[in-house]
């Protein structure tokens, strides 16, 4: 069993190496989801298991459900108009995060008002602005926010430290260690 947290230019190779041998693969690494596909090609080719997700915490993981939910929610509800603004430390590599990037793209897959994200400098009324702050030593805060005249909802999760993303990558390695395929933190958690 290997869990995989690199950096984008490695996290590829090392899949790769990994779901050769056989091994199964817990992938924690962002910013290379372009070749994913190719990670999971080579994943079935040798009949191992792979999960990626670009946040384990549990926490984090039940704020993507609720967040799904949400844009569902509120495709009737016109009024009210989406951001996302995430915080992290200043040692933080990409911008926005990847778990910024997975909640916009799950409102966009369940709202059809939203055709994807923009930086929040380029707002346009189909695009779903995202706002990266860095600063001190902040280990992660992702905040979703749908804001009208009347009123404004917010979902929030705010880590307290990093062993939530360590703890929910154990528990996914656990899951798939005897598995064969392609997983996600939804089947990890029963969702």
């Amino acid at each position: 069993m290997a869990i995989e947290f690199s950096f984008p230019t490695a996290a590829l190779k090392n899949i790769t190496a990994c779901l050769e041998m056989k091994v199964p693969v817990v992938s924690g690494t962002t910013g290379w989801i372009k070749d994913i596909e190719k990670a999971k090609e080579i994943c079935r080719a040798n009949n191992t298991s792979f999960i990626h997700s670009s946040n384990f915490s549990i926490g984090v993981n039940l704020l993507f459900h609720l967040n799904k939910e949400m844009a569902r929610q509120m495709q009737r509800y016109r009024d009210y108009k989406v951001s996302i603004e995430e915080i992290h430390h200043i040692k933080k590599l990409d911008a926005p995060s990847g778990t910024a990037i997975a909640l916009a793209e799950e409102i966009r897959e369940q709202h059809p008002g939203y055709k994807g994200w923009c930086f929040e400098n380029e707002r346009s009324d189909d695009m779903i602005p995202l706002k990266s702050v860095r600063e001190g030593t902040v280990p992660g805060t992702h905040i979703v926010t749908w804001d009208s005249e009347i009123d404004t909802l917010s979902l929030r999760h705010e880590a307290k430290n990093r062993k939530g993303l360590a703890l929910g990558a154990v528990i996914a390695a656990e899951f798939v260690h005897d598995k064969n395929g392609i997983f996600t933190m939804n089947d990890v958690l029963g969702f």
